[in-house]
């Protein structure tokens, strides 16, 4: 089978198209005909060795997390899935997976769900990672609900653009930083304010918010401590708590680690079942592609997801 797999930590052109053994299903795991995979910026991360410390690789590895597909091979122990099911979710090698940028790729069953119906495979694998970081922080973390206000930052991205649109139907006020280019995009998506992160200064915009949720990190997370009121929270998926602003500002903050499991799958799922959210795929490449749509996604700004193609669907 084809996949997309490095054999050291480099930029774009360690990525190599190899052919590479089929993987073999295990207990517990699920072998997936592999139709779409999501592109996120932990992959160019780990390509370049960012999580060597914590998630050291056997080479060659194949790279990609996200993935919709069709269920190949089931392993001993596997319920709730039959053989030909589609099914979306996570196979990152960090994750127990072998890999989604590749034809075929094992996952653990506790990291997969079914498949939106609503959604192409390309729609479908943009939403794993996008779609379970949002949930984990508005509803388990933030627990946001109707009359509360939030600030979201990189709403034009792709965990931005999923949690705007779940910050609008759990009945928040939404307000979301972006590029002057997608001001409209996010409010289009719902957002009752939309603000220039390079032209204006949201610090001082924006006064008692119960929440933040940081897809940016740095002066961005620091500047966001400001917008809260005493016993907010802020949830950052770059940035590890800070105690002396927590003490400064008398606000709650949580570094997010995101946690993709089945549960968590299906809850989003069901939320596109019901055009709750929408998915918006920015661009497309084939798996023969995949350095440069790690390329694509790390020096632009894509608005919403870029994913892998492997099968015309």
């Amino acid at each position: 089978m084809k996949a997309a797999q490095i054999k050291n930590y480099g930029g774009s052109e360690v990525v190599k198209i190899n052919n590479a053994p089929k993987p073999s299903v295990s207990r517990g795991r699920l072998l997936i005909e592999v139709h779409a995979s999501g592109v996120n910026p932990v992959d160019w991360k780990i390509r370049e060795g960012y999580m060597k410390q914590m998630a050291p690789l056997q080479f060659p590895a194949t790279l990609g997390g996200d993935f919709s597909g069709i269920v190949a091979e089931l392993g001993e122990d596997v319920s709730g899935f039959e053989k030909g099911d589609e099914i979306y979710g996570q196979a990152s090698i960090t994750r127990g997976g072998s890999g989604s940028f590749a034809e075929f790729a094992t996952a653990d069953v506790n990291t997969a769900a079914h498949k939106p119906k609503n959604l192409s495979h390309v729609e479908a694998a943009a939403l794993p990672l996008t779609g379970v970081s949002a949930w984990q922080a508005l509803v388990d973390h933030i627990g946001l609900s109707r009359g509360k206000k939030i600030l979201i930052h990189g709403g034009a991205g792709g965990i931005g653009t999923i949690a705007i649109q779940l910050a609008r139907h759990l009945g928040a006020y939404v307000a979301a930083t972006a590029g002057a280019k997608d001001l409209q995009y996010v409010k289009e998506l719902g957002a009752d304010e939309a603000i220039d992160y390079k032209n204006q200064s949201f610090e001082n915009m924006l006064h008692n918010y119960d929440a933040v949720y940081d897809t940016v990190g740095g002066e961005t997370y620091v500047k966001s401590f400001r917008v809260l009121k005493k016993g907010g929270i802020i949830v950052s998926m770059l940035e590890q708590p800070r105690s002396e602003l927590m003490e400064q500002y008398g606000v709650n903050a949580i570094g997010q680690f995101t946690q993709i499991n089945s549960e968590r799958l299906s809850k989003v799922a069901e939320l596109a079942d019901k055009r709750v959210i929408k998915v918006h795929v920015d661009k497309t490449f084939p798996l023969e592609q995949a350095g440069e749509a790690l390329e694509y996604l790390q020096s632009g700004h894509p608005r919403g997801k870029v994913v892998l193609k492997m099968k015309k669907n």
